[in-house]
């Protein structure tokens, strides 16, 4: 006994795990006389034979603990050998799936039933050492609606293409119009050729760097621009006509027509023309400085002989804004008034010269122009001004409108609130913009200013800022209410 234990002393140490260790000290225990094992377990009352098979026993129960859930860094290396040259070549998992329809995938020579639901579709196909899963998915169904976003998006990308063939230059199969060869594109912008910046701060500062500093222009210019922008908006397929009318005379039907004519041709690269189409004595012509003694009258009756525009220009005035004014009859002693086929006649005309043609309509809107006038309509401007009662009648006039069946031109208006006539400021003008809000498309405020005030000629230059402002959002807001293509 002692000399196996010299022996093992004098071994090299390795590592041996607590399982290990027990089981030594048990064999040791059996080789030892059976009175010493009679004697340590007398008071227990175990024999020989007992404690062999309990020894046993609890051998066996130290094995399956440890080969089932106990994992012993303290393992021999060669253990660790033998445990991985013992592995099977292939390892089966059972696996439990929910319960579902039973497929049956038959294999050479026999038939195997396999239990399972896998979504969408799965088969099972078995071989010797693996498990093989293939699973196959349908292809998604798509939205309502996507193919035509899909649809839209490719002409959104062939015509970001278009554009970028234009901006290098190269050649696009789509045939381009006049309008396509702007400055914007054929000059190249470099520090030489860019334009001097407009406001106060970035004028100081390219002055003050010797042109070396651009700014850019100021937000105010900007915004300027960007008005000047909407109002140049492009029409196709044939003139525009927009009547300014009212039921009651004396609210500024003709201040606003001039206001507006000026704005537009001020603003705009086309002919603007505003007729006065009062069926007795208009002051239209009035408000700019006379060129000529022509009026409606001799359009009609020289309406044959006009075969350009040179000739039709001749008998209209223009002011420094470009706009064309065509007077009317100032004769008194006329025994026929301005009517309806002869509006038709100076329409006509007016079609092949002119992009925007303004009409300002005279008192009352039951006389034969008006018919014709509103037929030709594309938008229309109701005037109104600031007392009770003609906020009133400006109301009725919407009111007659669609009962005789123009609700879309009503509802496509633009209302001129006149703030210049008398009792405007006992007035609350909020309680009849919010009156008029509720009918038609946009009200504009057009303030009071001297020059207007007086009667005579307008200089649209010498107009306070404020009233030019009013001018031109009034000219923005009626280009944009008209059709941008139709038909002539």
């Amino acid at each position: 006994m002692s000399d196996k234990r010299s022996d093992d002393q004098s071994a090299p140490a390795r590592p041996v795990s607590a399982a290990r260790r027990t089981r030594d000290e048990r064999d040791n225990a059996n080789t030892t006389g059976g009175d010493q094992r009679g004697d340590d377990n007398r008071g227990d009352g175990y024999t020989g034979a007992n404690f062999d098979r309990a020894s046993v026993d609890r051998a066996s129960v130290d094995r399956a603990n440890f080969d089932g859930d106990s994992y012993h860094s303290e393992l021999p290396p060669h253990t660790i050998d033998n445990l991985a040259a013992s592995l099977p070549e292939s390892l089966s998992v059972p696996i439990e799936l929910p319960a579902g329809p039973r497929r049956t995938v038959a294999a050479p020579g026999r038939s195997t039933a396999v239990s399972g639901a896998v979504t969408p579709t799965t088969r099972f196909v078995s071989t010797p050492a693996t498990h093989t899963i293939e699973i196959s998915t349908p292809a998604p169904a798509r939205a309502a609606g996507a193919s035509s976003a899909i649809e839209s998006l490719s002409r959104t990308d062939a015509a970001a293409s278009v554009r970028r063939d234009r901006v290098r230059s190269e050649s696009s199969t789509a045939p381009e119009s006049a309008a396509m060869l702007t400055s914007d594109r054929l000059l190249a912008v470099n520090r030489k050729t860019r334009k001097a910046p407009q406001g106060a701060w970035p004028e100081f500062v390219y002055a003050a760097t010797l042109h070396l500093v651009n700014l850019g222009d100021s937000a105010k210019v900007q915004a300027y621009k960007e008005m000047s922008e909407r109002i140049r908006r492009q029409f196709e397929g044939g003139t525009r006509f927009v009547p300014i009318l009212t039921r009651k005379g004396g609210v500024g039907k003709t201040t606003v027509t001039t206001l507006l004519g000026m704005a537009l041709a001020d603003a705009r690269d086309d002919r603007i023309i505003a007729i006065d189409a009062n069926p007795d004595r208009g002051t239209l012509s009035e408000r700019v400085s006379k060129q000529t003694r022509s009026t409606v009258r001799d359009v009609v009756s020289k309406a044959a002989s006009i075969g350009n525009f040179t000739d039709f220009s001749a008998l209209v005035s223009r002011d420094e804004t470009r706009l064309d004014i065509l007077a009317s009859d100032t004769d008194p002693l006329l025994s026929e008034a301005f009517d309806e086929n002869d509006y038709n006649v100076v329409a006509d005309l007016a079609a092949r010269y002119y992009s925007i043609a303004l009409t300002d309509c005279g008192t009352g809107i039951v006389h034969s122009v008006m018919r014709a006038t509103l037929q030709r309509a594309d938008s229309i401007v109701i005037v109104s001004g600031g007392s009770v009662d003609e906020a009133r009648l400006a109301s009725e006039t919407l009111t007659w409108l669609e009962a005789n069946g123009y609700g879309d031109l009503v509802r496509n208006a633009i209302v001129a609130l006149n703030t210049a006539t008398q009792g405007t400021n006992l007035v609350r003008l909020e309680e009849i913009e919010s009156h008029f809000r509720s009918r038609v498309r946009e009200i504009v405020r057009i303030p009071y200013d001297p020059q207007l005030a007086a009667g005579s000629v307008v200089s649209y230059k010498d107009l306070k800022p404020i009233t030019r402002l009013a001018a031109r959002t009034l000219a923005e807001l009626v280009v944009e209410g008209l059709p941008t293509d139709r038909n002539p």
